[in-house]
């Protein structure tokens, strides 16, 4: 029941709610129907690298259970689902020779969601690089860019006049930085210069992609995923100050200015050349016509935002609310972001693409997965959202991560961010509370 008090915070017609997952993260069938490896079957596989020696080689068992995981998201109303492709189950060996059991599996999870009425919205790239072109040499091979873009062109031409929202990367940072710099991420290197040279050979690829997708998906919306946070200062000092700029440079404009047309910052290239992240401040990688190619105009901008950035140490006395992954909770970051981007870039419209919380909450002895901190958790984030969207920012749809419990990358199975809770034994699933809670604000289209 609603009480006078209460207040109703009502979304426009026609916003999009969803929920996200990603392919090595729930697929399994690591190995099955031609699949070729990934950098990430390659990692997982290696002994110290995952939290509990867990690999993606089930997950969610996703491949062979879709049909019931579609089931789950009409029982939720979801309006969009957004998933990524498994490029070594498309291209085993990265190029060349198409996997036809591949494009199968998708296309006909395409063909269900659209008959049930849910908007697929499709990742291209979500980290499973083949491992075929990691021998190569990887993301910092230029070749690694022609590729991408051939892998674009097969899986656009194959499900372009079904799917019209697609996602060139999700969060290249990620993907340079802790996969090559801080090596907790497949690849594993430990490489600043690699790391940088992969973020630039992100974003051509990105770029190169683009017009690549319009031609064969008529109509379709395209955009790329960054994640992005709020870094602030937690004193007024000088360093706090400082670092919060390098913070913010480091994961949000690196990305953000060159997509937008105002190449790399300054600040960061001399910042780069003093660590050593540009060995003799030289970028031979970055060649004529790049940064044309980078500001591809796209449709839309995906954000991916969990936490903010806190520069220095808390004040004294002062606690920080944070989930089992350690982040703090924060979603006033999340308000300061969207209006952050709206007022410095000016993206035609901005999906949140990910958002959501790690609690462990498991089944009671009545089967009920009374997860209340994740509950409010996104009704907080929601809520700022809806506050950003009365300053003016486009901002047209909503993923929670993740629709399913999943394979949390070098966390293995000891995190939990789904809306639906398995069970990796028996592949059991369970609505959560959150996910009966956020089915009523999907059919209200309103938070209360």
């Amino acid at each position: 029941m609603t009480t006078t008090s209460e207040k109703v915070y009502r979304f426009p017609e026609g916003f999009i709610w969803g929920a996200a997952t990603a392919s090595y993260q729930i697929e399994g069938a690591w190995n099955e129907d031609g699949k070729g490896e990934s950098i990430w079957d390659r990692f997982s596989h290696t002994p110290g690298k995952i939290n509990n020696g867990d690999t993606g080689d089930v997950a969610c068992d996703h491949y062979h259970r879709w049909p019931e995981d579609v089931a789950l998201m009409q029982e939720l109303g979801l309006k969009a689902y957004r998933f990524s492709i498994s490029w070594p189950r498309i291209l085993p060996a990265g190029r060349g020779q198409v996997n036809q059991a591949g494009l199968d599996f998708y296309s006909r999870l395409v063909d269900r969601l659209l008959e049930v009425g849910i908007t697929p919205f499709v990742t291209l790239y979500h980290w499973d690089l083949p491992q075929a072109l990691m021998d190569e040499g990887g993301w910092p091979n230029r070749a690694t860019v022609e590729a991408y873009v051939e892998y674009t062109d097969v899986v656009t031409r194959h499900l372009g006049d079904r799917v019209k929202h697609w996602i060139t990367h999700n969060e290249p940072w990620v993907v340079a930085f802790i996969g090559h710099q801080l090596g907790d991420h497949a690849p594993g290197w430990q490489d600043s210069a690699a790391a940088v040279r992969v973020s630039h050979h992100l974003l051509v690829s990105h770029g190169m992609a683009v017009p690549v997708i319009r031609q064969n998906s008529a109509g379709a919306e395209v955009g790329i995923t960054l994640n992005l946070t709020f870094a602030q200062p937690a004193t007024d000092t000088p360093k706090d100050y400082h670092t919060a700029r390098w913070i913010d440079g480091h994961i949000n404009r690196w990305f953000l200015d060159p997509l937008f047309g105002r190449r790399y910052p300054a600040d960061m290239v001399a910042d780069y050349i003093d660590k050593g992240f540009i060995p003799n401040g030289e970028m031979d990688y970055v060649l004529p016509g790049d940064f044309d190619i980078i500001t591809a105009p796209t449709d839309f901008l995906g954000v991916n935002y969990y936490t903010r950035a806190l520069a220095g140490t808390p004040k004294n006395g002062e606690t920080l609310e944070r989930t089992e992954m350690g982040w703090e909770v924060y979603p006033e970051g999340l308000y300061r972001l969207l209006n952050r981007l709206h007022f410095d870039y000016m993206p035609a419209k901005i999906y949140i693409t990910e958002n959501g919380a790690s609690y462990s909450d498991g089944p009671d002895a009545d089967g009920r997965v009374r997860d209340t901190r994740r509950q409010a958790y996104l009704r907080q984030h929601f809520m700022a959202a809806h506050r950003a969207m009365q300053n003016g920012v486009p901002l047209a749809g909503y993923f929670v991560w993740s629709l399913l419990d999943n394979f949390e990358w070098a966390r293995g199975y000891a995190q939990r961010f789904g809306l639906i809770w398995v069970d990796y034994n028996t592949q059991q699933r369970i609505i959560k509370d959150s996910g009966w809670w956020y089915k009523e604000v999907i059919a209200r289209n309103e938070v209360r």
